[in-house]
């Protein structure tokens, strides 16, 4: 992306700073650590100090909201993980997809041995402990309430609502262990931050929503310039700035203001708010390192 014309963000409230040291004093009481991401940005919204925090704890990577993302980058995401030897599953906590395969096919892989050691010592219904953690607004409190059948977690669109630990049982022999929402200390990174903006992970009032929406468009038209056409009816030049896309958009739309000019506010907020839904489209903001090779597997 080009330089950020918009406030550095730097996040790190108080509780973020506990949750680590309550990950560190609880991971002893797990099996495996269970991770989920935003399958639209799977590197951006992992926790860089997961693999520190997590130790040598077993790890699974659930990359939810894969009815969003590009159904064809989600698979070289799973390739990804698997080669750095992390079970990835793609799930979708408002259809459901993937949610019933989950604690099957943790049970048979990264917790496989464990398992049938306890199994040959007599502990056939152990039962398996998992600690759920993730950056705020990737929807884990959702799937917590999908695994348990019923609204155990709290469940609001705005980062950082789980304030504190809590077990929730699920009738598959299985507890989880829910964690509150991790960020990291800084965003050394501006781009990650920014994607982070994209998809809402990122609280909106500390972003300038039209500078956002620019560089979005300007993403759009190099990577998915067909989404933005069938959407809004646009044609995108190789030339064309972030501003001049969005004023397309708002052309279209007849977001006209007083004098003829276009509503570039409102414009921003449409692209923004049906990118979020998904109406541009299963669209995917990142692809894994070494995507070349990992496409030739």
């Amino acid at each position: 992306m080009d330089n950020i014309d918009m406030k550095q963000i730097q996040w790190f409230p108080g509780h973020m700073a506990k949750t680590r040291k309550l990950i560190a004093a609880n991971l002893s009481l797990v099996d495996a650590v269970v991770e989920i991401v935003d399958a639209r940005i799977p590197l951006s919204s992992q926790n860089p100090e997961m693999d520190k925090m997590t130790r040598s704890k077993p790890r699974v990577v659930l990359l939810n909201k894969c009815d969003l993302a590009d159904d064809k980058t989600t698979q070289q995401w799973i390739r990804y993980f698997r080669s750095e030897g992390k079970e990835a599953i793609a799930i979708d906590c408002r259809s459901g997809k993937g949610i019933k395969s989950i604690i099957p096919s943790i049970k048979s892989t990264v917790l496989r041995e464990l398992i049938e050691k306890r199994q040959n010592s007599g502990m056939s219904a152990s039962v398996v402990r998992l600690m759920i953690v993730g950056i705020p607004n990737v929807g884990k409190s959702s799937l917590i309430n999908k695994l348990a059948g019923s609204k155990r977690a709290k469940v609001e669109d705005r980062p950082g609502v789980t304030r504190t630990k809590q077990w929730v049982k699920l009738d598959s022999n299985a507890e989880l262990l829910d964690m509150p929402g991790v960020l990291w200390p800084k965003f050394e990174d501006q781009d990650i931050a920014v994607r982070l903006a994209f998809t809402g992970a990122i609280s909106d009032d500390i972003l300038d929503t039209e500078t956002l929406a620019m560089k979005l468009l300007a993403y759009l038209a190099e990577n998915y310039p067909d989404s933005l056409k069938e959407r809004y009816n646009i044609e995108t030049a190789p030339e064309d700035t972030g501003l001049e896309l969005l004023e397309k958009v708002g052309r279209k739309r007849g977001m006209m203001i007083s004098g003829g000019e276009i509503n570039t506010e409102r414009a921003a907020i449409t692209v923004i708010d049906e990118f979020r839904s998904g109406k541009l489209g299963r669209i995917t903001l990142e692809s894994p390192p070494q995507k070349e090779q990992l496409c030739q597997e």
